[in-house]
């Protein structure tokens, strides 16, 4: 399923052109490496340029042929690629290496355009016949730019001012290439149900947290354990070139897209409309992340209020249709693949309508120093965290775990609630977020509607008529350290540091000894009856 939703996603970006066709994907390149007619190497073309704040150069995003799949091995790409495989050097120390990896690259390219003719292939193909790594040093324009190129990032050629990767001849040639499939037997695709050879190796994905910075596999198999029936690597789960292609590059564009990816915790978490519209990513965004200075409690408020209502809504220009199809997708790193930590499909509508029901459930009364009216997921996470240790990071299935809750409307990981437990235990203090995971945690994973003494104090606000007695005792604990406060200012210890694990452990035996001192505290301050005044 996760598979098919991403290579129609690709079909529906390809065909709006907002992503590149099959055989093609963005590459991030510094340098561009002039040739002639006879391909000698003229100049080198800077083509980096300045980030948002102005404060570091970055590679320029091109359109250039698909990148290999490699790890350890030598494999080239072709029309671009570092300096190893473009020129042969490197400085890594290792000039075998590099020799080795530019005869790669010679052998590729001179292999594709044997029988191109233009001007432009003709001087791509006398490059690599006459460029020799060994003598790089007695050319003027490599020593000029020496440091430059060989910082390991990636080049392309131009000729005439023009990249080569535009002649048409070269991209003609580049996807018959591309277009042609391995040898191999014929299996029936997985995705489009057509049948292929299949891919062996697929594309990698990048920027997912913690993954490796070459990118990793979605599918992939490397040991004979993960094997069946005689098939090797991807054979055991046969996807075609195309459909292994349009995955891994709708996925890859998801995962650049900064603005719609969401770190919880170790997991990635990348989402789509059916339909490509972003207004949706804004919106479900929005939802996560809480109120900010674009969009305010109150718009928030009022689209879940209309979307789980099955109305339409206005966001940002497009009208919200509760009835489109919406994904969402949690990758967690796991050495060089992916684990999927969640996936869910379903109308926008309901995933806003269980989003709805998770802030109902833990809202809280808001103490006026919180940002929020509805605590977002990050801050809620944090809750159950030492926020003095040195790793301030929630337990990694727990992410994950909360995060499915809240779009699927199912029980909280009891992890949620036990560490939560530990840190109000350990820290002596009850924030709204504590507060609202307890309260949520009763609600949903106990049968509250047909416990009396459950539905008595789960409530947003204090429920002053309630009479269960672990509820009732605790509000007596809160006025007992109110009258200590009161007659001690300033205390760096009140009773809620000395008794509060053992008046929740043992009442009958804590709360006696604690009314007793609140006698003495009540004589000593002299203000007393004013304060029950003014606070009852």
């Amino acid at each position: 399923m996760i598979l098919q939703a991403l290579t129609d996603y690709y079909e529906l970006l390809a065909g709006q052109g907002k992503i590149s066709p099959p055989g093609w994907a963005s590459v991030k390149i510094s340098w561009g490496l002039e040739i002639d007619e006879s391909g000698q190497l003229t100049d080198v073309l800077p083509l980096r340029h300045p980030s948002e704040n102005g404060k570091k150069e970055i590679p320029v995003n091109k359109e250039l042929p698909a990148p290999v799949k490699r790890s350890s091995g030598i494999l080239s790409n072709f029309l671009w690629d570092n300096s190893s495989y473009m020129l042969g050097v490197d400085l890594k120390g290792n000039p075998e290496r590099a020799s080795e990896c530019f005869v790669a690259a010679r052998k590729l390219h001179l292999g594709l355009l044997e029988s191109a003719v233009s001007p432009c292939a003709k001087a791509l193909i006398s490059f690599f016949n006459t460029w020799k790594p060994e003598c790089a040093q007695n050319n003027p324009v490599y020593n000029r730019y020496q440091q430059d190129l060989l910082s390991g990032d990636n080049m392309t050629f131009y000729f005439r001012g023009r990249m080569v990767a535009e002649e048409p001849e070269i991209k003609a040639v580049w996807m018959n290439s591309y277009g042609n499939e391995n040898s191999g037997q014929q299996m029936r695709c997985l995705v489009t149900g057509q049948n292929a050879v299949p891919e062996m190796v697929h594309p990698a994905i990048k920027n997912v947290r913690d993954a490796q910075s070459s990118g990793a596999a979605l599918v992939s198999f490397n040991a004979p354990a993960f094997c069946s029936f005689g098939r090797e690597q991807n054979a055991n789960a046969p996807i075609s070139k195309h459909a292994a292609f349009a995955y891994t590059s709708a996925l890859n564009y998801l995962l650049a897209d900064r603005n719609h990816v969401k770190l919880i915790g170790n997991t990635t978490v990348v989402y789509w409309a059916n339909d490509g519209e972003e207004q949706y990513q804004d919106a479900f965004s929005a939802l996560l992340d809480g109120s900010s200075d674009r969009v305010s409690d109150e718009d928030l408020e009022s689209l879940m209020d209309s979307v789980s209502s099955g109305n339409l809504y206005n966001y940002d220009g497009l009208p919200l249709n509760p009835a489109n199809e919406f994904y969402i997708l949690g990758l967690s790193p796991n050495a060089a693949r992916l684990s999927v930590r969640f996936f869910w499909h379903s109308h926008f509508g309901t995933i806003i309508s269980k989003l709805k029901k998770h802030y109902s459930d833990i809202d809280i009364v808001s103490n006026n120093h919180d940002k929020w009216l509805h605590m977002p997921l990050w801050a809620l996470l944090r809750e159950t965290v030492n926020q003095k240790s040195s790793d301030k990071s929630p337990l990694p299935q727990l992410a994950g775990d909360v995060m499915r809750s809240m779009i699927s409307g199912g029980r909280y990981p009891e992890t949620l609630i036990n560490q939560t437990l530990i840190r109000i235990r350990a820290e002596h203090n009850i924030t709204r977020g504590r507060a609202g995971i307890v309260k949520a945690y009763l609600i949903r994973n106990t049968d509250s509607n047909q416990n009396d003494q459950y539905r008595e104090v789960t409530t947003v606000s204090l429920n002053e008529e309630s009479g269960y007695t672990p509820y009732v005792l605790g509000r007596l604990f809160a006025v007992l350290e109110a009258v200590q406060q009161g007659a001690n200012p300033g205390i760096n210890a009140t009773i809620k540091d000395r008794f509060f694990n053992s008046a929740c452990a043992t009442p009958a035996a804590v709360f006696p000894i604690l009314l007793k001192l609140s006698n003495s505290h009540l004589k000593k301050w002299k203000m007393g009856r004013q304060f029950f005044g003014q606070n009852s």
